[in-house]
């Protein structure tokens, strides 16, 4: 969850360091800090609590900023000891010597602190990662004369847990060595310099040369090139890919918050998401990534999908999609939850997994255990070259672009329109006529200009999100393919703007949450008119005797809705497995506005990360 970067190459390195962070910051924003070498030898080291900002103004105010041409830095997301000074990293050796920055969690820390408080070392943070700084020291001193990476490769095979790590040493003043398990390391290959990264964010400005480090890897960076090993010290194969990001795509482009820009993304990356498989004309859906494991994927006697946060809530809409177009039985897991429940999964098993990033460290556990059984695992990502990508028999890659906004929304609109196709594509000569399917193409195809409608009125949202922003609880309803997306869209309340929100099956409202409304509390309605339309108006109707205020999503036309609810908000009619991908735009852009209007953060909100690397 941390954001780590690195540099060795001929150019100073603290401009490049804390331009990195700043792309990174989104993956933790408690703390930041550098280690450069300084003057006499020794690391120049400073980082403290806060943004990159506050460590940028700070560096500046020191006056003392080495000229280095290598250095390490690090934004912190807290997970052992608060954010502080003293728990900020980099981390460093007692005599100053080894600076290390780590993302993950090592969870034997407590015993290997014990033995080295027995040598003699001194801890000055409250962290797990200082006791790998000091490990490697101590290491090191036993082995007079040992390399460097030599000592790290050591320590790497005592401790357990997960790491991405980047440590550099006044004693090696011309080198970087990371290493990785569990949490991602990309480096960045240019003309004679070496970057190093979390993603590859930090990277696209200066190459689009990259290499991912698979777990069990570690990689030396000297200014004349680089090498990769296991941490069992076998010389590997680096495979180089090429990034597929633009600069502006990593922009905010004019617009406030990345968050907003990301929402506004979203026609033009479903059609991204769809070119070239998406065809209507031809009549057919195309998935490359899928083709030789159709009849498999068809054949499953069950499919399990895996996910975590948003990405789950994707998975849901894929259970109602895969099961009404392919009649196959779907389960859906919390990605966290999977492997601790002794889970029936099989060699004739499908199990999907989704993430954004594909490096979600609970959604890849359940991977690899489903990989372990022999069930054949199809990965749904946005990043190319990421875990999933790589450890999964077949994927499909979302195409959404960077998605910089901590609270998902354009990653969760792809996820779900790569399940409809996926969907679409196993019901074809199984349970679909070529009729409907034919009709699926296109309402698939019309999705793109659909939106775009609904977000050409978004200042009706805005509008609307003043009637609600000084609530502190609210509870969103919705019904079939709309249940999922009122869980996300209390989801997006919570995250960003801390209202206390939670969704529910609309019918479910009766069996306990009736009991919480009153006119304080607002009540976001999912009321298309679909088969369950009335069903949801006698919902509404219960609330508002009850006092409750009613914010409905409804169908263009519907002029009924509008005496029942004290604001609407209208979208295009369309098949009912599209509709929950116009009805999430809305609650993405109320709790944008409600986030905004409470004076929210909202790109970066508090104790949140945008990728959850560590269990």
């Amino acid at each position: 969850m941390c954001g780590i970067v690195g540099y060795i190459g001929s150019r100073k390195a603290a401009p490049l360091l804390l331009q990195g962070l700043k792309r990174l910051e989104y993956r933790g924003y408690d703390s930041a800090g550098v280690a450069m070498p300084g003057e006499g030898g020794r690391l120049w080291v400073h980082k403290q609590k806060g943004d990159v900002a506050a460590l940028e103004a700070a560096m500046g105010a020191s006056g003392d900023v080495p000229p280095a041409t290598i250095g390490i830095g690090h934004t912190r997301w807290a997970t052992h000891g608060d954010p502080s000074d003293r728990n900020s990293h980099p981390h460093v050796s007692m005599d100053g010597s080894i600076a290390l920055i780590h993302n993950g969690i090592i969870e034997n820390h407590a015993a290997l602190r014990i033995e080295l408080e027995e040598h003699g070392y001194r801890f000055m943070s409250d962290t797990d990662s200082e006791v790998l700084v000091h490990l490697i020291d101590h290491l090191w001193k036993q082995i007079p004369f040992a390399a460097f990476e030599s000592a790290i490769r050591q320590a790497l095979s005592v401790v357990e847990g997960a790491y991405g790590v980047c440590v550099v040493s006044s004693r090696e003043p011309d080198m970087i060595v990371v290493a990785r398990h569990g949490s991602p390391i990309v480096i960045g290959i240019g003309e004679g310099e070496y970057f190093v990264a979390s993603d590859a964010a930090p990277l696209v400005e200066y190459t689009r040369r990259a290499v991912y480090l698979a777990d069990g890897e570690m990689a030396v960076l000297r200014r004349d090139g680089f090498s990769v090993q296991s941490i069992g010290s076998v010389k590997q194969e680096a495979a180089v890919v090429e990034l597929d990001i633009e600069l502006e795509e990593i922009e905010k482009g004019g617009y406030e918050h990345f968050m907003l820009k990301e929402i506004f993304e979203q026609p033009e990356v479903m059609r991204d998401v769809m070119r070239g498989r998406v065809l209507p004309g031809e009549g057919i859906i195309q998935l490359g990534g899928v083709s030789g494991y159709l009849a498999a994927l068809r054949s499953a006697p069950r499919i399990h999908i895996c996910a975590c946060g948003t990405s789950w809530h994707a998975g849901l809409i894929g259970e109602y999609l895969i099961e009404e177009f392919a009649r196959i039985p779907v389960e859906v897991d919390y990605a966290s939850e999977f492997r601790y429940r002794s889970p029936l999964i099989g060699p004739e098993d499908v199990m999907v997994v989704i993430s954004q990033s594909g490096e979600t460290a609970d959604t890849l556990a359940a991977m690899r255990m489903a990989k372990e059984r022999g069930a054949t695992v199809l990965g749904i990502c946005n990043v190319v070259g990421s875990t999933i990508a790589r450890e999964s028999d077949c994927g499909i890659y979302t195409h959404a672009g960077p998605e910089i906004g901590v609270a998902s929304t354009k990653a969760f609109s792809a996820q779900v329109v790569v399940l409809a196709m996926l969907a679409l594509a196993l019901g074809r000569g199984r349970a679909l006529t070529e009729e409907r399917f034919g009709e699926a193409v296109r309402e698939l195809h019309e999705l793109p200009g659909k939106m775009r409608r609904i977000l050409e009125r978004h200042q009706e949202v805005e509008r609307i999100a003043g009637e609600y922003a000084g609530a502190d609880h609210a509870l969103y309803l919705g019904r079939g393919y709309n249940f999922p997306v009122a869980l996300e869209g209390a989801l997006k309340l919570k995250e960003i703007s801390y209202v206390h929100a939670e969704g529910y099956p609309a019918a479910e409202m009766k069996h306990g949450p009736i009991a919480l409304i009153d006119e304080e509390m607002p009540v976001v309605v999912l009321a298309p008119q679909d088969a369950n339309y009335r069903k949801v108006r006698s919902n509404i109707e219960e609330v508002r005797a009850r006092g409750g205020r009613v914010l409905a999503v409804a169908t263009e036309g519907d002029r009924e809705i509008a005496r029942a609810a004290d604001h609407v908000f209208y979208v295009p009619d369309a098949a009912p497995f599209i509709v929950p991908l116009l009805c999430v735009l809305p609650l993405q852009l109320l709790s944008y506005h409600v986030a905004a209007l409470r004076g929210c953060n909202v790109d970066r909100p508090r104790n949140l990360a945008k990728s959850v690397t560590v269990e």
